[in-house]
């Protein structure tokens, strides 16, 4: 088992001195530590070049004889700065890691990244720390030996998921922005599978507990909540499956995706004569199932990218964590009470019966009942000062909830069955990606809190909590195999009552 090192890489490239009082021609820290001789620390070198006055950053394995695992381009040494690492050859070492992190992933395009100053950018030493450990955790993964691996992986994994990371995540998603976070995640995620895959191939047949939590971050501005949350589907709870389990070519096409979510409510605050009004609306719930993968490979190793899973029941509870000051909680949307439009067919048959009969005459009356339903129903529920929305997605057929029920062995075969090619059928119950969106035209839904007047002035802390159900059913490939996996999740967000 690995001690971790806590290094602070930011700290300790700032304080080097000018490479004219190095006695030697580089210097490193370590990474990642073992306490026994017996394995190798992982280390990070800054190494000179005197030729062309650049420097070179590496991490390496401290093997008797050094094993090299990356390096970075050369930087320029800026002969006027004071400094060896001056502004200019930190922005360009932090953008050389953000790329190779990147590069990781399936998406090989060379992302354009640009950064204001860094002395603009509030928090930036944890921010480049946490981008250079996530990058040493996927070096860990993908480059090192095995048992390197198996000693520092954990460690790295305990830094990048603690309190001070988690703060810096969310500043380092702002800074990169939608479209590199979500590059950035699949990188991460691919790597993460990769690793629980190895995990279960060593202990092979028993549940092991899953190395990697849900990533999630939440913001908070005036009038506005948000959640965004990634999951590797190979990291949820598996809820149920079906028995025989699955080929390892599905299992492939399964595992290699993940969930990737964002929550938003807008807010309202307001002020009555003898209390406020806080009033929360849905404004959009998205949760899509998207590939860590190429195509070509899900089709070699796999069999290909429309067998995944589906979401197929989202619960979002929304909680004030102080209840001293809420007087009432309500919600916006009553039971259904659908409409049943019931035809009754009566048919008279008669037939020559046996001569003991009593009645010559048979008479049947049949009944047929139609009920108009959409393939999702959404609830809200209260329970104590909770708001609750849910989403469950019904079978079209016999209208069950397929969170929790499995589908027949003839529709599982049926090539019309509802499931089947569900992605492209003009009927879908999902997006043409296989997600879905509730927003607020259908779903504009809303829960409201009374809150007594003494609350006025302050900041109030709101908890939400989140459960994602997805669910796999067949739909290309030819299978009996299912099963329904969740993930929970959790945020604390605030509101200023004023």
């Amino acid at each position: 088992m690995a001690s971790c090192c806590n290094p602070d890489i930011f700290t300790w490239i700032q304080s080097l001195p000018p490479i004219t009082q190095w006695r030697a021609g580089s210097m490193s820290i370590c990474i990642c530590s073992s306490p026994t001789s017996s394995h190798p620390s992982l280390n990070f070198s800054v190494t000179k070049n005197l030729e062309n006055s650049s420097l070179s950053i590496s991490i390496f394995a401290d093997f008797n004889l050094p094993v090299p695992l990356w390096a970075s381009k050369p930087l320029t040494i800026n002969s006027k700065s004071s400094k060896l690492f001056d502004e200019a050859t930190i922005s360009c070492l932090t953008i050389n890691v953000i790329k190779d992190v990147l590069n990781y992933g399936s998406n090989k395009k060379n992302p354009l990244i640009r950064f204001p100053k860094l002395e603009s950018i509030s928090g930036f030493k944890d921010i480049f720390n946490l981008a250079f450990l996530t990058l040493a955790l996927l070096i860990c993964i993908y480059e090192a030996p095995a048992d390197l691996r198996s000693a520092c992986l954990n460690s790295l994994k305990n830094q990048l998921t603690s309190c001070q990371s988690r703060v810096a995540s969310k500043s380092l998603m702002k800074l990169l922005g939608s479209n590199l976070e979500e590059q950035w995640m699949r990188s991460l995620n691919l790597a993460i599978t990769n690793w629980i895959a190895e995990i279960q191939a060593i202990h092979r047949g028993l549940m092991m507990k899953t190395p990697s939590p849900l990533f999630s971050y939440a913001i908070a501005t005036f009038g506005f909540w948000k959640v965004q949350l990634y999951c590797p589907v190979m990291a949820m709870d598996l809820v149920n499956s079906s028995n025989p389990c699955a080929d390892e070519r599905l299992l492939f096409s399964l595992n290699y995706h993940q969930l990737e979510g964002v929550i938003q409510f807008n807010y309202k605050v307001i002020v009555q004569e003898k209390w406020v009004d806080v009033m929360v609306n849905i404004d959009n719930i998205r949760c899509d199932i998207k590939r860590l993968v190429n195509e070509t490979l899900l089709n070699e190793r796999g069999v290909g990218a429309d067998d995944k899973h589906f979401p197929s029941r989202i619960s979002l509870q929304l909680t004030p964590t102080i209840q001293c000051n809420i007087l009432s909680v309500s919600v916006s949307k009553s039971t259904d009470n659908p409409t049943r439009e019931i035809g009754l067919e009566r048919s008279i048959e008669t037939s020559f019966d046996p001569p003991n009969t009593f009645l010559g005459l048979k008479v049947s009356a049949g009944e047929t009942t139609t009920v108009s339903m959409k393939p999702w129903k959404f609830e809200q529920s209260v329970d104590g000062y909770s708001g609750t929305l849910h989403w469950f997605l019904h079978d079209s057929i016999d209208g069950r909830e397929v969170v929790s029920s499995r589908p027949s062995k003839l529709s599982l075969i049926n090539p019309k069955a509802w499931f089947k090619d569900r992605y492209s059928s003009v009927y879908r119950p999902f997006t043409r990606q296989g997600g879905v969106i509730f927003a607020g035209d259908d779903y504009g839904e809303r829960i409201w809190w009374k809150v007594d007047k003494s609350a006025m002035g302050k900041t109030m802390e709101w908890e939400i909590r989140g459960w994602i159900w997805v669910t796999y059913w067949p739909n290309k490939h030819r299978t009996f195999y299912t099963e329904t996996k969740r993930l929970e999740f959790g945020e604390i967000l605030h509101l200023n009552i004023c």
